[in-house]
């Protein structure tokens, strides 16, 4: 799975990075619930007075989502022979 970041700036005007950005396909049932927890996050930070520099988008993700769904988004798919 593809994963991207994004850098801001908040209001105080600090650098705020939020990495593990999961790269979806444009039919991914999950693409849009994707962009609105990240829109809630990014939200949520641009408006802390004292962000931390860096976040997890993954394990924001972890906390907010059911369990089976997080499962399903990240999953690995087996690899034969090792590969």
């Amino acid at each position: 799975m593809l994963l991207k970041s994004l850098e801001f700036k908040n209001v105080v005007g600090q650098k705020v990075k939020v990495m593990d950005i999961p790269v979806l396909e444009e039919d991914s049932t999950y693409k849009f619930m994707i962009q609105v927890r990240l829109q809630t996050l990014v939200a949520s930070l641009y408006q802390e007075k004292k962000p931390k520099r860096c976040y997890s988008f993954k394990d924001y993700l972890k906390k907010v989502m059911k369990w089976p769904d997080y499962e399903q988004l990240f999953k690995v798919g087996e690899l034969k022979n090792n590969a």
